[in-house]
């Protein structure tokens, strides 16, 4: 390579210092990309579900629209391209860290499933409320605050969020797959095997299952591809009018929010409202802390990405990427954008720098210019990748001391409440109800901060006005 570009490079993001090079940096870069690149392809999907499609339909009735029906689809799908590159780039410029920004698959289904679907707000007062929790991002990073909650959370309840989340995904992985169906004397039950994007379905687990299980790299992204092959004779992927170059609808999606809506959303008086709001804020504000900080402490840990004083490298800088990101993201029309745990396979294939962003950034980038390709993949091909990013992210619950009861109760209730009541937000409020209660009763109050039992006294006030 020119001397005069490893020289900029040198400068820009101190390679040597970091004891890389431009070639590892470059691969790395590639690795992280292929291994959350199937993430462009599923978060659409869970959008358009909230109501982010041309017709505003919601729930099962928007299931069959696609990228290419739909142009509204379309532009979502190019706002998660296109934020996720910027994101990126701010990561790498200012934090000089090779951690990727992007719409994480948690926070995309609460903002699809809670803010949309239960609570009833459009997504354009959704996408108000994200920009809302971006501006409170930057405030309490640059405050220190987001640390300090951090600090206050016991760390068997960030494990517990971790998990139930994954738990939650995967119930709508497997309901979006049509292996898990409503009744009405069980709740719950088996769909139809006989039916064929079921049976895709359970192809697309098995491959990807075996392709973990073997360490490919990329194996989701492979999964889906193969899954959404194997579609085109069994009649579920359709291929009518496919366009592998072309450049999807940009800026239905942009700057769509709607504040004045999100303050007036449903009449319940301005207590009411103001309260959803602060509990939603909060939420987001919540799953992106931990999902953002659990990545960034767990994988610098395991990298040796760490400071003279044993912490996480920029760790003040990179939280502060992540308020910026999040901020723009929701002015680009994406939900929250989150330090996503797929960075590990790039740092794990030797990315230490923001250089390794800079290339995840231009691939996004170019992504776009594949939205017709993109959007062939059915929603049987999608599905598997659901479940099986549930079943990584339940793995935290191995780290739970279940010894202590008064730890253990709160971390089943976190962990259960997101899928048994299909929400995230209600699973992280009655784990951090029950904590405190546990501890202060049994002659521990001495274990909790007390910011927890500020945020006790706070959700219990939003199950009181606002009960579901």
């Amino acid at each position: 390579m020119d001397n005069s570009k490893t020289n900029f490079f040198e400068r820009m993001f101190k390679l040597k210092e970091n004891k890389t090079n431009v070639k590892t940096e470059v691969l790395g870069g590639f690795t992280t990309f292929v291994t959350i690149a199937y993430a462009l392809l599923v978060i659409p999907n869970i959008l358009k579900l909230g109501g982010m499609n041309a017709l505003g339909l919601k729930g099962d009735a928007a299931a069959n629209l696609t990228i290419a029906s739909d142009p509204v689809i379309g532009s979502a799908f190019a706002s998660v391209c296109i934020a996720a590159a910027v994101g990126t780039l701010i990561m790498a410029f200012y934090a000089n860290m090779p951690f990727v920004l992007a719409p994480g698959l948690g926070l995309v289904s609460f903002f699809t499933f809670n803010i949309c679907l239960k609570l009833g707000y459009t997504w354009q007062q959704g996408l108000a409320a994200v920009s809302i929790s971006g501006i409170l991002f930057i405030v309490i990073t640059l405050t220190s605050i987001r640390e300090k909650i951090v600090y206050a959370m016991p760390q068997n309840l960030k494990y517990a969020i971790t998990a139930g989340i994954g738990l939650f995904i995967s119930l709508i992985g497997l309901k979006n797959g049509g292996i898990i169906v409503a009744n009405p004397a069980t709740l719950v039950a088996f769909g139809d095997f006989k039916n064929s994007a079921v049976i895709l379905t359970i192809i697309g687990i098995i491959i990807i299952g075996i392709l973990m299980a073997r360490n490919i790299k990329g194996a989701m992204l492979i999964g889906i591809i193969i899954t959404t092959i194997i579609g085109i004779p069994m009649g579920i992927t359709k291929l009518s009018g496919i366009q592998v170059f072309s450049l999807p609808p940009i800026g239905q999606t942009f700057f769509a929010q709607d504040f004045k809506g999100l303050l007036s959303h449903n009449g319940g008086g301005v207590l009411g409202a103001a309260l959803t709001i602060f509990m939603v804020v909060i939420t987001l504000s919540l799953v992106d802390l931990f999902d953002t900080l659990g990545t960034l402490v767990g994988t610098a840990q395991t990298s040796g990405m760490l400071d003279e004083n044993g912490e996480a490298k920029n760790l003040r800088k990179s939280l502060f990427s992540d308020a910026v990101a999040t901020t723009i993201g929701g002015a680009l029309g994406t939900t929250t954008l989150a330090t996503v745990v797929e960075s590990s396979a790039g740092i794990a294939a030797g990315a230490r720098t923001g250089l390794s962003n800079v290339v995840v950034s231009i691939l996004f980038a170019l992504s776009l210019f594949f939205s017709g390709l993109i959007g062939i993949v059915p929603q049987s091909a999608t599905a598997p990748a659901l479940i099986i990013v549930g079943v990584l992210m339940l793995s935290a619950v191995k780290e739970i001391d279940f010894s202590d009861f008064t730890e253990a109760l709160p971390a089943f209730f976190t962990i259960s409440m997101m899928p048994f009541t299909y929400s995230i937000a209600n699973g992280i409020a009655v784990g951090i109800i029950f904590y405190p209660i546990m501890k202060l009763l049994t002659g521990k109050r001495k274990d909790v901060h007390p910011i927890m039992y500020v945020l006790a006294l706070l959700f219990i006030l939003r199950f009181i006005l606002m009960p579901d």
